[in-house]
C-alpha cells in the first residue's frame, strides 16, 4: 500500500511564508505527477500547482509568483513553499499524485489518484 503523508500547515500572518511536504510511503517504484490542491469552506477543490517527474510545473493563476511546488525524486516527497501568503489562501491543502507504482511482495502494482490526508493553512489579516 501507498501513502501520502503531508506536513507543515499551520497558522501565519498575511505576508508570511510556509513550506508543505508531502512524502509517498511504501516500497515505491516511481510516482508519477505530483500537486497540491486546496478545499476552503463551502468551495470546491481547486489545484494550486502540479510538477512532472522532469520538474516541469504547472500553477494556479492565483498563487502564480507566490507559491513554488517542486519535487525530491530520490526521496518521493514533493513540496509547496508558499510566500506572501495572503487570507484567501486560507484553506485545506491536499496531496495528490497522478500515479503510484510499488511493489506489493513480489509484485508491482500501481494506484492512481492517491491523496493525503490534508493540512490546514489559516492566514490572518
Amino acid at each position: 500500500q501507498v501513502q501520502l503523508v503531508e506536513s507543515g500547515g499551520g497558522l501565519v500572518q498575511a505576508g508570511k511564508t510556509l513550506r508543505l511536504s508531502c512524502a509517498a510511503s511504501g516500497r515505491i517504484f516511481s510516482v508519477g505527477d505530483m500537486g497540491w490542491y486546496r478545499q476552503a469552506p463551502d468551495k470546491q477543490r481547486e489545484l494550486v500547482a502540479t510538477i512532472a517527474p522532469d520538474g516541469t510545473a504547472n500553477y494556479a493563476e492565483s498563487v502564480k509568483g507566490r507559491f513554488t511546488v517542486s519535487r525530491d525524486n530520490d526521496k518521493n516527497t514533493v513540496y509547496l513553499l508558499m510566500n506572501n501568503l495572503k487570507p484567501e489562501d486560507t484553506a485545506v491543502y491536499y496531496c495528490n499524485a497522478g500515479h503510484v507504482s510499488y511493489y506489493s511482495g513480489s509484485v508491482l502494482r500501481r494506484d492512481f489518484g492517491s491523496w493525503g490526508q490534508g493540512t490546514q493553512v489559516t492566514v490572518s489579516s
